[in-house]
């Protein structure tokens, strides 16, 4: 699998990571290695967690298959700590719950450092500068070789680049922001995107096929054994069964036919190389449905294809975000 450096850094990771949002609670360990050898063996080398999936478990799992399946050296394990499973505050960006937080999951991982720790959301209570200095304590220790956000809008992600880039050699530049990202859901093209241009930071979209939708599963019925029929993730794959997103599920599909492929790799395709993009983050069940999100390595869209699915999915622009003067 071919390898991006992430952003502005020496960090290269595979073009598509292998996400674990669900290991531990809907994806089991005998699961979890099928995918995790699948992954590995086709040349994958990111692998995204955070201390919050499966309350914990997903790290744990992990921890438990480096070494004994995978080479820990042929990993970039990507890691999250800041949501937090409090009802009034749902995120903590303090230096003191930040830097506990990297030390449980290295412990569940079972490894001394991490190759990418990603603040997991903007805290609104914590100055933004006290959540920046525990990422360079972090790097600073040994702890995390790069550090990223997750979920910070577009001043936000302006604000933190910058602040890191003005101490060079003190501060540590900010490598990563991970953002849902798909041609369901393109928001961040409005200020997200070019922040992260202009600074140097590579975006790792997550749901990049649309929460499971842009496969073309749900275009007839919700599959039985589908995400969108579990009682916990029906609520997240939603609101993407509205009419817009069918327009652009079937140009998908209609593109898909044109090139004798599957949808699922017109769509991640399209993702995987937008400007910017490190890395989509893929989450599948299981290694046959990782097997068929590999296959899309192969493939590179034709420009006419690209502009086709801009075109049915682009997102409104209007004064003040980036674009307002092209209208």
């Amino acid at each position: 699998m071919e390898q991006r450096h992430l952003g502005r850094t020496g960090l290269r990771v595979s073009r598509i990571g292998l996400g674990t949002l669900t290991w531990g609670r809907d994806t089991d360990e005998h699961d979890a290695a099928d995918l995790l050898k699948t992954f590995w063996e086709a040349g994958g080398t990111l692998v995204d967690t955070a201390d919050v999936y499966g309350g914990g478990e997903a790290e744990y799992l992990l921890g438990q298959l480096v070494e004994g399946l995978v080479p820990r050296r042929d990993l970039v394990i990507s890691t999250k700590a800041g949501s937090v499973p409090d009802p009034d505050r749902r995120f903590d960006g303090s230096r003191g719950h930040l830097l506990a937080a990297l030390d449980a999951s290295l412990a569940r991982l079972g490894t001394d450092y991490v190759d990418l720790w990603q603040v997991h959301a903007f805290d609104t209570a914590t100055p933004l500068d006290e959540t920046l200095q525990a990422l360079d304590i972090a790097v600073s220790s040994g702890r995390v070789r790069y550090a990223g956000v997750s979920n910070f809008c577009g001043w936000q992600l302006a604000k933190a680049g910058t602040w890191q880039l003005a101490a060079p050699g003190i501060r540590t530049r900010l490598a990563s922001t991970q953002m849902e990202y798909s041609l369901l859901q393109r928001g961040v093209e409005r200020e997200v995107l070019p922040a992260a241009l202009d600074l140097g930071i590579g975006l790792l979209p997550s749901s990049p096929l649309g929460r499971g939708v842009l496969t073309g599963k749900y275009r007839k019925a919700t599959p039985a054994d589908s995400r969108g029929a579990s009682d916990h993730m029906a609520p997240f794959v939603a609101p993407y069964l509205d009419d817009a997103a069918t327009r652009i599920v079937d140009a998908v599909t209609t593109a898909a036919d044109g090139l004798a492929v599957t949808p699922l790799q017109v769509a991640l395709a399209w993702v995987r190389d937008r400007p910017c993009v490190a890395a989509p983050i893929i989450g599948p069940r299981n290694s046959q449905q990782l097997t068929a999100a590999l296959s899309v390595e192969a493939l590179s869209l034709p420009d006419e294809i690209c502009q086709a699915l801009d075109d049915v999915s682009a997102p409104v622009h209007r004064y003040p975000d980036q674009d307002w003067s092209t209208l």
